[in-house]
C-alpha cells in the first residue's frame, strides 16, 4: 500500500491566544514551525468560550489549546480531529479520558515551561524573605522607620521542599546550586528512585517535607489524589517561619485553610499564581494579608515562554501531519489502537504502516 493524496492538515488556535481585531496577543507563538511545511493551514477560532463546542471543532485535524475546557460534550462530533494539545503542561481542562474514547490525542508541552516556572519560584523564595513588598510599601508611603520590623533572611542554609518533582522541579533544584541551600528534600511517589538520587534530592514523605522544609513549593497536577493535597491538618505541620509556593493548580492548597494559618501567623507567608476559583475578577481577600504575593496565572510568562510553548505545540502537530509520533501524549496508548491508526491514516492520507 502507498501514501494516497496528502490531504490539508488543519490546526486551529483558540481565540483567547488573539486580541478583539485578530491579532495575536503574544509577540511570538511558535507558529514558524509551520513556514516550510507543506499541507498545514492555520486557523483560529471566531470567538472565545469557556468550553469548546462541537461546532468549533468542525474541520479541525488538531487544536493548540490555551484555556478553554475540552469536555466529551466538545468531542460528541470529532471525527475529523486527530489531537488536542494543551498550550502548557497542565491538563485539568482537558477531559483525557473523553479524548481516549473519541481517538483523539491529548497532548501538552513537557519541558516548555520548566525553566520559567522555576526562576519565577526563585523570585518568590527571594521576594517572601527579604520582605520586598512591604519594604516596596515602606517607600511609597513614607514609612522609612518600620523597616526594622522587617528583618529577612537568606536562602543560604534553609531546605527546600518540592512537591511533584517533574521537570519544573527538577530545573528547581538546579538553578538553586548556587545559594548555599540544604540537601533538597521532595514528594513524589511516581518519580524512580534513581532519579531522585541522580538529582542529589532526597525522597521523604508529605508529613516529613511539611516538617523540615523552609519552602514548601508545590509542583503537581491538580487531579483527583492531589486535590485538597494541602489543607489544614499539613498546613498544622508547617514551621511558623516556612513558607508555601505554589505555581501548579488551584485546588491542591485548600485556600480557606491558608488564609486562616497566613492571618494567624502560623506560617511566615506564601506567593501563589493560581485559585480554586479562575479567573479572579474581584479583589481577592489574600490581598488584605501583607505576607503574601499573588499572581493572575501568569508569573511564569515570559517571550520566551510562550516562543517554547508555541514551538512545542505546533512540532507535536507537524509530527502528526507528517504521520510522526508527537511528544508530550498523554494517552499514548492511542498510537497502537487500530481505530486510531485508520482515522491518522485517513486525515494524513499516510498509509498506516507507514506512520510513527
Amino acid at each position: 500500500m502507498t501514501d494516497v493524496q496528502r490531504a490539508t492538515f488543519r490546526v486551529a488556535l483558540t481565540a483567547d491566544f488573539y486580541d478583539e481585531d485578530g491579532n495575536p496577543k503574544f509577540d511570538d507563538l511558535g507558529l514558524g514551525v509551520f513556514e516550510d511545511s507543506d499541507g498545514v493551514e492555520v486557523t483560529q477560532f471566531g470567538e472565545h468560550l469557556p468550553e469548546m463546542t462541537p461546532d468549533q471543532l468542525a474541520g479541525c485535524a488538531g487544536v493548540v489549546v490555551l484555556t478553554p475546557q475540552v469536555t466529551a460534550s466538545s468531542l460528541s462530533n470529532c471525527n475529523e480531529l486527530l489531537a488536542i494539545g494543551r498550550f502548557g503542561v497542565g491538563y485539568d481542562s482537558v477531559d483525557v479520558n473523553a479524548c481516549s474514547d473519541r481517538d483523539v490525542l491529548a497532548m501538552i508541552t513537557a519541558g516548555a515551561v520548566d525553566r520559567p516556572v522555576a526562576e519565577a519560584t526563585i523570585g518568590w523564595m527571594i521576594a517572601l524573605t527579604h520582605h520586598m513588598l512591604p519594604k516596596d510599601r515602606m517607600v511609597r508611603t513614607g514609612q522609612w522607620d518600620d523597616r526594622t520590623q522587617y528583618m529577612g533572611c537568606e536562602l543560604r542554609d534553609r531546605t527546600l521542599g518540592i512537591i511533584g518533582l517533574g521537570g519544573i522541579g527538577q530545573k528547581l533544584v538546579s538553578l538553586l546550586q548556587g545559594f548555599g541551600m540544604q540537601q533538597p528534600i521532595a514528594f513524589d511517589p511516581f518519580v524512580p528512585a534513581s532519579v531522585i538520587e541522580e538529582l542529589g534530592v532526597r525522597s521523604v514523605t508529605l508529613d516529613e517535607l511539611l516538617t523540615t522544609a523552609d519552602f514548601a513549593s508545590v509542583h503537581c497536577p491538580l487531579n483527583e489524589q492531589t486535590r485538597g493535597l494541602i489543607g489544614a491538618n499539613e498546613l498544622a505541620k508547617m514551621k511558623p517561619d516556612s513558607y508555601l509556593l505554589n505555581t501548579a493548580r488551584g485546588g491542591i492548597v485548600d485556600e480557606r485553610a491558608l488564609f486562616d494559618a497566613l492571618q494567624n501567623k502560623r506560617i511566615a507567608g506564601a506567593a501563589f499564581d493560581c485559585f480554586e476559583v479562575e479567573p479572579v475578577t474581584e479583589p481577592h481577600r489574600f490581598g488584605e494579608l501583607d505576607n503574601v504575593i499573588l499572581a493572575p496565572h501568569s508569573i511564569a510568562w515570559t517571550a520566551e515562554l510562550f516562543r517554547d510553548i508555541g514551538r512545542t505545540a505546533c512540532q507535536s502537530m507537524l509530527d502528526l501531519s507528517h504521520g510522526k509520533r508527537p511528544a508530550g501524549v498523554l494517552n499514548p496508548e492511542l498510537l497502537e489502537r487500530a481505530s486510531f491508526r485508520a482515522k491518522w491514516s485517513r486525515i494524513t492520507g499516510i498509509a498506516e504502516e507507514s506512520l510513527g
